[in-house]
């Protein structure tokens, strides 16, 4: 597998609002891969791989770019960072973290804790208070120059490399970035091996997702797909602490067949054809079911005049973190049943 590009995609600063970066990544990558290729108002990178016949069946895939973050907010006199969230935080993950800070003219490193004392100098009651997202502040070590740096507007992301743990990959920004990775090596493989499709396919790598589904709605729009799939991460709470009725997913047991979130339920025939289609490869799966939260699967289904939609996701540890860890086995097979899915179409 390309893990390389998976690293590469990862390490790439993105949140919402500010794919751009992603976005040329997986533009250098597409281009031997689809017939036609843009970018539509709100960013989001349309790709395109022509069917046969004068109506094809339209099937989209939806492949979201930006990663949980921050954006600054104000810039003190003495050059600490206030910063709002883009994407859902859990504070207790966010104590001392080495971030990046990326502006216009170049990325710069910080450090993010939140406001008020150490612990040596606390009070009892004070180390029982959790402080919310926007409590934190990063410090770059500028100082007061750093209002000549720095302004409002500028994004956050966290500094964590990518690392292979045994059969685990472990990197911020999984989510979403095996999904940008799963959106490009499913074509990949389709086009090595030589297979056809009759169906029109659009992978759409969109924007904005984390704040609430954008630019998988304009999309949707434009295209009007008769298949809408959400490709996506989701929980895998198969860890000590969580309820085995929560667990969601089990990591190493293949990708899962997402079922129903917050947000949709998915179509009963497309569960039925992927779940036909698994057996039939010996691909592993598993059904998943989310009691809240939402993908891009959801818009997809619900723009225009509506379309049949599935989610195809990979079960995550430790989601929303900078430890998000994901099995090789759960990526290939994802991987594999959307290359198998395209061809019978």
């Amino acid at each position: 597998m390309n893990i390389d590009l998976l690293k590469r995609l990862c390490e790439t600063p993105g949140v919402a609002g500010r794919e751009e970066r992603v976005r040329d990544l997986i533009e250098s990558e597409a281009k031997s891969l689809f017939d036609e290729i843009r970018t539509d108002a709100m960013g989001s990178l349309v790709c395109t791989r022509k069917g046969k016949g004068k109506n094809p069946e339209k099937i989209m895939l939806a492949c979201h770019m930006d990663e949980i973050g921050f954006i600054v907010s104000h810039v003190t006199d003495k050059g600490f960072l206030h910063v709002q969230p883009l994407g859902g935080f859990d504070p207790r993950n966010l104590f001392s973290r080495r971030v990046l800070v990326v502006t216009d003219k170049g990325d710069h490193r910080g450090v993010m804790n939140p406001e008020g004392k150490p612990i040596h100098i606390q009070a009892a009651e004070d180390r029982k208070k959790v402080p919310e997202p926007g409590d934190f502040i990063i410090d770059t070590g500028h100082g007061a120059s750093a209002k000549d740096i720095f302004r409002v507007g500028d994004t956050v992301v966290m500094d964590e490399p990518f690392i292979e743990m045994g059969d685990k990959l472990v990197s911020k920004a999984l989510d979403n970035r095996v999904a940008c990775w799963l959106g490009l090596e499913a074509v990949r493989r389709l086009v090595a091996k030589g297979r056809s499709h009759d169906c029109e396919l659009t992978v759409a790598f969109t924007v904005q997702e984390e704040v609430g589904l954008r630019g998988a709605r304009t999309v949707a729009f434009q295209v009007k797909p008769d298949i809408g799939i959400g490709v996506d991460t989701t929980l895998c709470c198969d860890t000590p602490g969580v309820p085995e009725k929560d667990r969601t997913t089990v990591s190493g047991a293949g990708f899962g067949l997402h079922i129903k979130d917050g947000s949709f339920i998915a179509d009963t025939r497309l569960v039925a054809e992927f779940e036909t289609l698994a057996k039939q490869k010996d691909i592993p799966f598993q059904r998943t079911v989310l009691a809240s939260g939402g993908q891009d699967g959801a818009a997809l289904q619900q723009a225009a005049s509506g379309a049949r939609a599935i989610g195809i996701v990979v079960g995550t540890r430790y989601i929303h973190t900078v430890t998000e860890m994901v099995d090789r086995t759960d990526l290939k097979a994802a991987r594999d049943i959307l290359t198998a899915f395209i061809a019978a179409h």
